[in-house]
């Protein structure tokens, strides 16, 4: 199995891959997590050097107190020589305050190199879901991208930030308590190793369950993100339609499984700090008892089991920062999983390798033996071919479900056939470079989306860098100067979020002139003024003809009052062109146009 036969579950909240793809998966983990490191390897070696040194002076504090009671005392009260015991005074003291320190210059030095890799892995992830084609954004819910840039991230940032201190802190710790326990009494040494056996098999149990639970979580935490993003999203539904209770069933039964998992990793650690302080408890009762036989017997200095103890406490007094390190490295690894999904998706729709320059384009469009599907499904338009002169206006009429918008997309190149070609003056499109390609072929959607900001800017997103002036001309052209001077600032005006301080129609304007100040070749309306009443349907009339004019027209439209501006009307139906002529020479006839036609003068009546 390779990588790319898993990339695709990134689409895909699962929770049930097999043991081959969980290895694909983590062995992808493993590389972003490399990627994200190795331009910090200075700072991460630096950092390494700091902990070490640091835990290693924090270590050496039972051995000064052993030397103290067993040399250092006796020399000050029989001999009532003081150096000794000052010197390890000064030591402890020493050793304890730079262990201290180095362990803040650690927490500056982890903190710096954990905002990086988060900066440059929220970089990363906002870039390339841009760059992705139309399709992956089409079947990767709002919601799931969203959790991705935030819990998911925020999961990464808790283990770098804290799990991976307590665990670097924990096993470097733990490694010299016993180096150093064996220095002093390799007995004790002994007694710890043997604990280990079932320590380890504690802790692998621990990590195997709490594996499987926070996969789990990360899966119904996105599930919750998505209810939620698309309720609100779609809240005006949820008010027309009174789902408001079905809704909050559904929210509930989501948020019910989503407490169910964290019971359940609760409940993982009930187990487990039990279990470590148990096995801690029996460790220095053996310890003790041990060696206060050998004090009796004069084989162990009283100092030197004191430090032992010392030792056996501070061994396991870390294994609960690494049981949360385990904790935090199960929810970052399932984010992990995620978000390197994400950033494992190719565009279906790939910048070409030797892009064709179109400096300017005339606008001529052609078609030959194009065949599509959209994800390998049905065929939605078989062999087909069609030939737009340049500065023609079409309009594309029929039934829901003929291929229209498709053939929008394909034109947009949103999506590239799976046969044929779509050419531009005679350049394949999937050959020319993108943004001449983006700068000859615009789309005006229904959606009339306007960003978050001023009027001038949502304008301007058709030509970045215009000028104020030249974003007054292009509303002008389309009769969007007057509404937009009555508004409190004029441009300057703030549309708030999704334009919602605008209407619908002046929405629309406002996109009819983002489109002429782009000044396409090739001008694609997609039922552009399908949502709005027939007044404001009549105000745009005048927009379009100014919009039009001068350029390679499609409109896609089911109001058959917009098809009476076209050169040419295509019927299609079933991926197909069944009628090619001018307006009024299907209207007058008798197929499937003027039959539309006639439906929609009847609507009228």
């Amino acid at each position: 199995m390779t990588d790319a036969s898993v990339r695709g579950t990134s689409g895909e909240d699962r929770d049930d891959y097999t043991k081959a793809e969980s290895r694909q998966i983590r062995r992808r983990s493993l590389r972003l997590l490399g990627s994200l490191i190795s331009p910090m390897r200075g700072l991460v070696v630096l950092t390494g050097v700091v902990i070490v040194v640091a835990t290693g002076l924090q270590v050496l504090g039972p051995l000064l107190i052993a030397y103290g009671i067993n040399t250092a005392l006796p020399l000050a009260v029989e001999q009532m020589q003081w150096m000794p015991a000052i010197g390890v005074t000064v030591v402890y003291l020493v050793t304890g305050a730079a262990g201290a320190g180095l362990m803040g210059w650690f927490v500056v030095l982890s903190a710096r190199l954990t905002q990086t890799i988060l900066f440059d892995l929220r970089t990363r992830i906002f870039r390339h879901t841009q760059r992705l084609s139309l399709e992956f954004h089409e079947k990767y819910t709002s919601g799931r991208i969203i959790s991705r840039q935030t819990s998911d991230l925020e999961s990464i940032r808790e283990l770098l930030d804290g799990g991976l201190n307590q665990l670097v802190q924990g096993a470097l710790f733990g490694l010299f308590t016993l180096v150093m326990l064996f220095a002093l009494d390799w007995r004790s040494g002994i007694v710890l190793l043997a604990m280990g056996v079932p320590l380890w098999l504690l802790m692998r149990w621990f990590y195997i369950e709490s594996q499987k639970g926070f996969r789990m979580s990360r899966v119904v935490s996105a599930r919750l993100i998505v209810q939620f993003v698309e309720t609100m999203t779609g809240i005006r539904a949820v008010k027309a339609f009174r789902k408001e209770q079905r809704n909050d069933e559904q929210f509930g039964e989501v948020s019910a499984e989503y407490r169910a998992v964290n019971l359940r990793l609760v409940n993982l650690f009930g187990i487990l700090d039990p279990g470590l302080i148990l096995m801690a408890n029996v460790t220095m009762g053996i310890v003790l008892l041990w060696g206060a036989f050998r004090v009796v017997d004069g084989t162990l200095l009283l100092g030197t089991l004191l430090a032992v103890v010392m030792y056996v406490r501070n061994f396991f007094s870390p294994l609960e920062e690494v049981a949360m390190f385990v904790n935090s490295y199960q929810s970052a690894t399932a984010a992990l999983e995620k978000v390197s999904g994400v950033l494992e998706e190719e565009p279906t729709v790939p910048d070409p390798a030797t892009p064709v320059d179109l400096w300017t384009a005339k606008g001529h469009v052609h078609f030959e033996d194009v065949r599509f599907g959209y994800a390998g499904g049905k065929t939605i338009l078989p062999d087909f071919t069609l030939d737009i002169p340049a500065g023609q206006t079409i309009a594309l009429v029929g039934t829901t479900g003929a291929g229209k918008s498709t053939l929008a997309k394909l034109i947009s190149r949103f999506y590239d056939p799976s046969r044929g070609s779509i050419r531009l003056d005679g350049v394949d499109l999937r050959a020319l470079h993108p943004k001449d390609l983006r700068r000859a072929i615009v789309m005006v959607t229904q959606e009339a989306y306007l960003f978050s900001g001023t009027v001038a800017d949502n304008i301007a997103l058709g030509k970045p860098g215009a000028s104020l002036e030249e974003i007054q001309a292009a509303a002008r052209a389309v009769g969007a100067d007057a509404f937009i001077e009555a508004l409190p600032d004029g441009y300057a005006s703030d549309v708030n979020k999704r334009g919602g301080r605008v209407s619908a129609g002046q929405r629309q304007l406002i996109s009819f002139a983002r489109a002429f100040l782009a000044d396409p070749a090739v001008l694609i309306l997609d039922e552009a003024t399908a949502s709005l009443d027939m007044p404001s349907e009549r105000m745009i009339q005048d927009a379009l003809q100014t919009l039009l004019a001068d350029r390679t027209a499609i409109i896609i439209a089911h109001r058959l009052s917009t098809v009476a501006i076209a050169d040419r009307v295509l019927v299609m139906e079933h991926g197909r062109i069944i009628e090619d002529d001018t307006p009024d020479a299907l209207i007058s006839g008798t197929g499937k146009f003027a039959q539309l036609h006639a439906a929609w003068r009847e609507s009228l009546v």
